[in-house]
């Protein structure tokens, strides 16, 4: 993020513009929708302002002379739009006396640019690009337009007008959250919403308890909970809008090694994010430890979220975590996520099913040596069963041994499919007697083997076959 973005309060200091033309106008009309005091220098001379209403053309002072012999005390920005070479020069002159300074599409003279803008009155979104590329800024600028409700500045101006007397009838700062954040979810921001704020305003008025509508405990504490969510095997765009509404409205995160940042990114800014997880080969805190981090957070008041990769329910320990806040009576609900094997069948167009060709499934994990030894191969040699082995990597030789020794085709279709959904994926794919050699191919896990028949049907098998025959030809010919 190379632009932190900022809200001006436009009404405490003029505001300084240079320019001429439809781009000039462009930015006071802007301007004068945020209600600033403009000091306009027309490079052409040409002051128009008819296009704003009495009041706005009554902030705007009409300035003659050189803008670069302008007074800068007080002024609290400065653009510069269809300026011409004045504008660079006004740049330099803003940033020695330490003004914010814009000159339109001109990012190495500019201190702050500005985003796409959704306007609902007291809710105001931003939406920038760096500079880069204005027109994606606009594209999400129209899908938030589309998405957003016409009278979500009503709901926001409704909130502020009660916030002082919630804030004395509900001293704390987490139930007082709660609070609005039922007001907001539940009927009354519906009624408002919908344009029946004096409705809205009686409702707010008959609530008695506030702290008990907030969903405080008899001893003034509010109730916490458990929420097991899976972040999926990497992508964020992958997250469930019901996850993505859980990390929202978390007050602690405890987070697995393996989620990325990208999706951590998602959770509240101000939530505790707490590492518990571990990798191969790394010790981590203990399930046990972890269970009990997650049952006095949640007693203590606290809204957890226990953030798994993939789903919680496949190979993530969340039936064990389960059990555990049951048995502390902790409260609790699972947000399922997309499971690394279907991540990786998705990326690299793997059927795990085929018609005629694979009509079983079966998901094993075998993260060391040790782990593939217990498991009964024999079962698994059914041509027509597409076996998903999850952390498998260390012990591919192992899986590989106990597949043939079961009998296995040595030339059944393998692929290796690492880091999937992330823009650092990568496959490897062969046959069965050359597993461990696939896995060399990969350049760290977390991976997951696909192994059956369906894998020839994968992109990276095509790829391969069509490099191979190139390389044929091109020998052919030589």
């Amino acid at each position: 993020m190379r632009f932190l973005p900022v809200f001006l309060d436009l009404r405490t200091g003029p505001v300084l513009l240079v320019g001429a033309g439809d781009l000039a106008r462009a930015k006071l009309r802007l301007l004068a929708a945020a209600g600033a005091r403009v000091r306009w220098y027309a490079t052409d001379g040409d002051h128009d302002v008819s296009g704003l209403s009495t009041e706005d053309a009554s902030r705007v002072e009409l300035a003659h002379g050189d803008p670069l012999a302008a007074e800068l005390s007080g002024v609290i920005a400065i653009l510069c739009a269809g300026a011409g070479e004045v504008g660079p020069a006004m740049s330099a002159r803003a940033k020695a006396v330490g003004v914010p300074v814009n000159v339109m599409d001109d990012l190495a003279h500019s201190t702050f640019i500005f985003p796409a803008i959704v306007d609902r009155g007291d809710v105001v979104i931003a939406v920038g690009t760096g500079g880069a590329s204005p027109v994606v800024a606009r594209r999400v600028r129209e899908r938030i337009e589309a998405a957003l409700p016409a009278r979500i500045g009503d709901l926001a101006n409704f909130i502020g007008r009660w916030r002082k007397t919630i804030h004395g009838r509900i001293p704390e700062f987490a139930l007082r959250r709660r609070f609005w954040e039922r007001v907001v979810d539940g009927p009354i921001g519906a009624l408002v919403l919908g344009g029946r704020s004096s409705d809205a305003e009686a409702a707010l008025k008959d609530i008695a308890d506030p702290s008990a509508f907030a969903g405080a405990s008899a001893s003034g504490q509010a109730d916490g909970r458990v929420t097991l969510v899976g972040a999926g095997p990497g992508d964020p765009d992958l997250l469930t809008i019901k996850a993505l509404r859980a990390l929202q409205d978390a007050d602690v995160v405890f987070y697995d090694e393996l989620v990325s940042p990208e999706i951590l990114d998602r959770a509240r800014r101000d939530a505790a994010r707490i590492a518990v997880g571990r990798r191969v080969g790394k010790p981590g805190i203990g399930q046990d430890a972890i269970n009990k981090l997650m049952i006095e957070a949640a007693k203590s008041g606290q809204r957890v979220v226990r953030l798994k990769g993939g789903d919680p329910f496949v190979f993530g320990r969340g039936g064990e975590e389960i059990e555990a806040l049951r048995e502390a009576g902790v409260a609790y609900s699972a947000v399922p996520g997309i499971s690394a094997g279907l991540g990786a069948a998705a990326q690299f167009e793997v059927p795990l099913t085929f018609r005629h060709e694979a009509l079983r499934i079966t998901f094993l994990t075998a993260h060391k040596a040790r782990d593939a030894q217990t498991v009964d191969w024999s079962t698994l040699t059914d041509e027509k069963m597409t076996v998903v082995v999850y952390m498998g990597m260390t012990a591919a030789p192992s899986v590989r041994a106990g597949l043939l020794a079961a009998g296995r085709s040595p030339q059944t279709p393998v692929g290796v499919f690492a880091r999937v959904t992330r823009p650092d994926a990568q496959a490897s794919v062969g046959t069965l007697d050359q597993l461990p050699d696939l896995v060399a191919k990969i350049d760290g896990g977390p991976a997951i083997l696909i192994i059956g028949d369906v894998v020839a049907h994968s992109a990276p098998w095509r790829h391969q076959n069509l490099a191979q025959l190139a390389s044929y030809f091109q020998v052919a010919a030589e």
